[in-house]
């Protein structure tokens, strides 16, 4: 089963921290990328997932995250796609607009085979993450 709840914290900016519990597959992706949508119609523009009690994601679950990522690049104009390609493969680059924190062991392998911590962040606790944005 899958939930989601989110709340709105002010760092240095307002973030959105959208906390999941369960498993994220090809059965209910659908259900979290709505959410995702619903939370960017309302105007989220800085996002924080806590994937405290997460327990699996599959690919499906990753393309959320991954068409989130590119969405928040548009909306905050950041750097064009040359530019990003360059600096991720210097190791120069981490979104400063979409983090993860507490995931658990197998969840962070599962981010790592798909390339993610190329371009995300991910932090051992929330209170840290939050302070980062």
């Amino acid at each position: 089963m899958l939930d989601i709840q989110s709340r709105i914290q002010n760092a240095r900016v307002p973030v959105t921290i959208i906390t999941i519990s369960g498993d994220i597959d090809s059965s209910n992706f659908q259900t979290f990328q709505a959410y995702v949508d619903d939370q960017l119609a309302k105007g989220m523009q800085y996002a924080l997932f806590n994937f405290q009690d997460l327990k699996r994601i599959s690919s499906a679950g990753l393309r959320v995250i991954h068409t989130l990522f590119n969405k928040l690049r548009e909306l905050h104009q950041d750097v064009n796609d040359d530019e990003l390609r360059r600096k991720m493969s210097a190791g120069e680059y981490k979104s400063p607009y979409l983090k993860l924190t507490n995931l658990i062991p197998h969840v962070i392998d599962v981010f790592r085979l798909g390339g993610f911590d190329i371009y995300l962040e991910f932090f051992e606790d929330e209170n840290t993450a939050l302070h980062s944005f």
